[in-house]
């Protein structure tokens, strides 16, 4: 008799013991999908609609075209000015041609040898000093502009053309990225849950073309109290039950803890909760099949190990 309330006494014990080792934390909160809005980066016509609602795309997958002809212009004429700069740096760079600086030589002598005789002719009044001093100036202009054809260009007017060479060819690349804009493409992949524009539109720069929502993972925020935030890690495991399959599971894990305080929202707590400080915990759970949908509640529950 005595060995049977032994062993009753341990099993007792051992049950309780294993009861205290593990605690849940239960929550409730809203299934959110990750979106996206896709704009527009090039303003102009919608040519053609490729994408709709319902869709699911991947990353780089053709969703609209915008005309683009204005933009094609623009860059064709801006080609033309980079072509036009790079040709007046190439100048800039290698100087004057070998025949300028022949005739350009040819000029200083011819001058140099009219002021010798027009100082002769000075000293011999035969001519005026009028006439010697413009003879000069033809000297002194014809030096300059015989040594400047020989030295070539400075190296600040060099590095001016070089600059305005860049500056058309980084305005001929942005042209360029305009005209591959008007060729729309996901950028995330997911569902097409919402599109903003029909054919014909005038679409802007910045203005919203779809939305796509990744469903393949759910985020779930749920609030904790300061004195459950201790026993709440991040990656700890967490299962996720919703009334529309009531005998199945879902298991995540914690992705997010936040760090600061903050009121319980008011739309799903009492007043008196209201007052209370919680923390925020994000949970993400894997939607391979699809079955989670956004904005359905959802409970969580997080299995705490006691130490």
């Amino acid at each position: 008799m005595n060995k049977i309330i032994v062993v009753i006494f341990c099993l007792v014990y051992l049950f309780g013991c294993s009861s205290r080792d593990k605690e849940t934390i239960s929550a409730t909160g809203t299934i959110e999908a990750t979106e996206v809005t896709l704009s527009a980066q090039a303003g102009g016509q919608v040519k053609r609609i490729i994408a709709d609602e319902g869709d699911i795309v991947r990353i780089g997958d053709t969703l609209l075209v915008i005309d683009n002809t204005d933009w094609v212009y623009q860059l064709q004429q801006m080609r033309g000015g980079y072509e036009m700069a790079e040709a007046q740096y190439r100048l800039a760079l290698n100087g004057a041609r070998e025949e300028d600086v022949i005739q350009s030589e040819a000029n200083y002598k011819n001058a140099q040898e009219d002021l010798k005789r027009m100082e002769d002719l000075y000293r011999a009044k035969s001519v005026s000093e009028k006439q010697l001093d413009d003879a000069r100036t033809r000297f002194t202009v014809t030096q300059q502009i015989w040594e400047k054809t020989k030295r070539g260009s400075r190296q600040e007017e060099i590095d001016a053309a070089r600059a305005r060479r860049d500056q058309t060819q980084a305005q001929m690349a942005s042209l360029q990225k305009k005209v591959d804009d008007c060729v729309v493409t996901a950028q995330a992949a997911g569902t097409i849950t919402k599109r903003f524009v029909e054919q014909g539109e005038l679409t802007s720069t910045g203005m919203a073309l779809y939305r796509v929502s990744d469903y393949s993972t759910m985020d779930i925020t749920i609030y904790v109290s300061e004195s459950n935030l201790p026993k709440v890690k991040l990656n700890q495991k967490a299962i996720v039950t919703i009334d529309a399959f009531q005998k199945r599971e879902y298991e995540g894990k914690v992705t997010y803890i936040s760090s600061t305080a903050e009121f319980t929202p008011k739309n799903i707590q009492t007043k008196d909760e209201r007052t209370k400080l919680v923390f925020s915990v994000k949970v993400r759970v894997p939607n391979p099949d699809g079955t989670l949908k956004a904005g359905i509640p959802a409970d969580v529950t997080l299995h705490v190990e006691n130490q």
